[in-house]
């Protein structure tokens, strides 16, 4: 069995069929979705109602857009041939502001559409070098001005981040650069990191807004070298683009390390690439921080991953520590915060508590108290595997929360492996026979380490949604292992040609540099049979349903199925590979595509049952969003159709919007 075989494409019709009229309530709330994770804290919540349990198996695809910014190229199923560029992801999350949908794409374009037709207003092209386009563009983020004028120029503003450095503010009524930001619309965030090839720094995620003000972060290429552009935080005014104040998060006892008048910030620190959360009450902004380059040894660094894959909160005036709490010790895992820290508010004994949840790449979901970063559940250290490669060292105990419960089993042992046959089975316990796996928090090692979950997750850049209605925490997570080897120096050579002989390691494997290390390391992006399957037992994905007043589990139940990821008729296992997130809305509906089968879902957010799903042309490797603008329009759920090279579902640039029929 191959994975990726079926490439279901197409718009299609709804899985159940033609559905009949129906009469569309139009008496109910209506919302827009001004950023990406819904509002600036995260949430993916609205509070429309139009789309109920009752009539969800209604949906229809109401209208789709197509910018044509897509290609193909390599990814983990199909392999990486040399020098070949990965396919493009569309992972965006589009925006309703002003009256207008917003979306950009893997070319760093951006698009303005009509909500209710999908027609073009407008289109922006930053011009990114053929050679750097298909990075993941994940949304852009809205600001309406106080000093402009109503209707003037740029006093509502597009925010958009570049794959070559840019940050670029748009006038969302026509499109055209706002010449009052930074120089001619675009500030160069390049400036101050110091030399480095361009595309090792990228702004793939959507700024936290807060005020006047854009925080930014930046994505930095993974494994590459120590000597990486730094990940320092930055605030914009977003009145002219002038630098307010930066944060570099090195240990608060150290001095930057700079090379020269044109280095400002020093290299190899733990970065932000993604979603940024604020709380202008309190005056915080909340930034997830990555683990420190290169990901899986850390003997270097000398105290450069004291704010390593933390939750770190910045007083949004001056940029300086409130207060950070650490979800992972001496991180040599990728084990990076990868999603928004998502706000929302808990009663407990009647007060009202300014809480954050933060879910992580292990399954662990943190939750604590926004103002001062306490564990609201309780956290326990806990002894984990030791015994790093010779110049490393492990941490002795790594952070658990008590309450909830981890979302993956993460003891994985070689009687828990799966197999489609007794074959491919056995040589999966005999793969894991040879090389280290001692639960979560294995150490990478010599012989090879298996990570269970993943650098992948767990849960990913999709993040959690809230449910204010009925107090729940929605959370997917993916239930895959990945493998690490590192190699000493001398032997990389050696390590690579073997790589590329095997056929089935060439396909799966990378040989990263991590230069400026005694080792490389050779990373299998997952952990499969010979017959091409995960050695991990389904479900593959799941999603659930955590009581935030409890900090329990209620539900959790798989996510998608094997289709398309199988040829018929093996389309039966349930849960599976997923990359995305989900929302909520007030009506009681969680909706998610996320899966590697080519479907938006909907599922009762109370109970987890699956309501309905629609057939996309490929894999919605996105999160969605749903809007209602006015009390005459009807309400949207809206996807981004795209694919995404780590689940090897085919690449496109389809934006589909569903709704209710006439």
């Amino acid at each position: 069995m191959k994975i990726g075989l079926a490439l279901a494409l197409g718009l299609g019709l709804l899985v159940s069929g033609c559905a009949p009229d129906v009469d569309v309530d139009y008496s109910g709330p209506t919302d827009d979705w001004p950023q990406a994770g819904g509002a600036r804290g995260g949430g993916h919540y609205s509070e429309v109602t139009q789309i109920t349990k009752d009539n969800v198996g209604d949906l229809k695809i109401a209208w789709s857009h197509r910018s044509g910014d897509y290609h193909e190229g390599g990814n983990t199923i199909d392999g990486v041939v040399e020098g070949e560029p990965f396919q493009t992801s569309l992972q965006v999350t589009p925006v309703l502001f002003d009256g207008t949908l917003f979306y950009c794409t893997p070319y760093n374009r951006v698009f303005a559409l009509d909500p209710n037709t999908g027609v073009e207003r407008w289109s922006y092209d930053p011009e990114v070098a053929e050679e750097n386009r298909g990075g993941p563009c994940r949304g852009v983020a809205t600001w309406a001005s106080s000093q402009v004028p109503v209707g003037g120029a740029c006093q509502t503003r597009i925010l958009t981040g570049t794959v070559d450095g840019r940050l670029i503010a748009l006038d969302a009524k026509s499109g055209q650069p706002c010449e009052d930001f930074g120089n001619d619309g675009a500030v160069n965030v390049l400036e101050g990191l110091g030399e480095h090839p361009l595309g090792e720094y990228k702004l793939t995620t959507p700024g936290g807004i807060i005020d006047d003000v854009i925080v930014i972060g930046g994505a930095i290429s993974d494994n590459l070298k120590t000597t990486v552009p730094g990940g320092v935080v930055r605030a914009y005014d977003l009145n002219n683009g002038e630098l307010l104040w930066y944060w570099d998060p090195i240990h608060p006892g150290q001095e930057p390390i700079l090379e020269g008048d044109e280095q400002k910030y020093q290299r190899g620190t733990s970065n932000v690439w993604s979603y940024i959360s604020t709380d202008e009450e309190l005056g915080l902004v909340y930034v997830p921080t990555g683990n420190t380059s290169p990901d899986y040894f850390g003997g270097h660094r000398d105290g450069l991953d004291y704010y390593s894959s933390s939750i770190v909160a910045l007083d949004a005036k001056t940029g300086k520590v409130r207060w950070h709490f650490q979800t992972v010790h001496h991180d040599l895992w990728d084990y990076d915060l990868p999603s928004q820290p998502t706000l929302f508010e808990l009663t407990i004994d009647g007060v009202v508590v300014k809480a954050l949840a933060q879910t992580t790449k292990m399954g662990h979901v943190f939750v604590l108290d926004r103002t001062n970063g306490e564990p609201i559940y309780g956290v326990e250290e806990r002894s984990v595997p030791q015994g790093a490669v010779a110049g490393d060292f492990t941490a002795p105990t790594q952070p658990f929360p008590i309450r909830p419960r981890n979302l993956i089993d993460s003891e994985f042992s070689a009687e828990d492996v799966w197999g489609f046959t007794p074959w491919d089975l056995g040589a999966c316990r005999d793969m894991m026979g040879s090389i280290r796996t001692e639960g979560l928090f294995t150490p990478p090692s010599l012989q090879g380490s298996i990570h269970y979950p993943s650098a992948v997750g767990g849960q990913n850049w999709g993040g959690p949604a809230v449910d204010p209605e009925r107090g729940l925490l929605i959370v997917n997570s993916l239930h895959m292992a990945s493998i690490i080897q590192l190699v000493p120096r001398a032997e990389c050579e050696v390590a690579e040609t073997k790589r590329l002989e095997d056929s089935l390691g060439s396909k799966y494997a990378m040989l990263e540099e991590s230069a400026g290390t005694p080792y490389c390391d050779v990373r299998w992006m997952g952990f499969f049979s010979p017959l091409e399957v995960p050695c991990t037992p389904p479900p593959w994905g799941t999603i659930a349903g955590i009581d935030l007043q409890a900090g329990e589990v209620v539900w959790q139940v798989p996510l998608g199925t094997s289709r398309d990821l199988a040829p018929f008729p093996l389309w039966f296992i349930d849960g599976a590979p997923n990359m995305g997130g989900p929302i909520t809305t007030a009506s009681g509906l969680t909706f998610i595509a996320a899966t590697s089968d080519f479907f938006l879902r909907a599922f009762d957010s109370a109970t987890g049952v699956e309501l309905w799903k629609g057939r996309l042309p490929t894999g919605g490797q996105a999160t969605p969003m749903t809007y209602r603008m006015g009390p005459d329009d009807k309400q949207y759920v809206v996807i981004a159709a795209g694919g995404h090279w780590g689940l090897g579902t085919p690449p496109g640039d389809h934006i589909i919007a569903f709704a209710l029929p006439d």
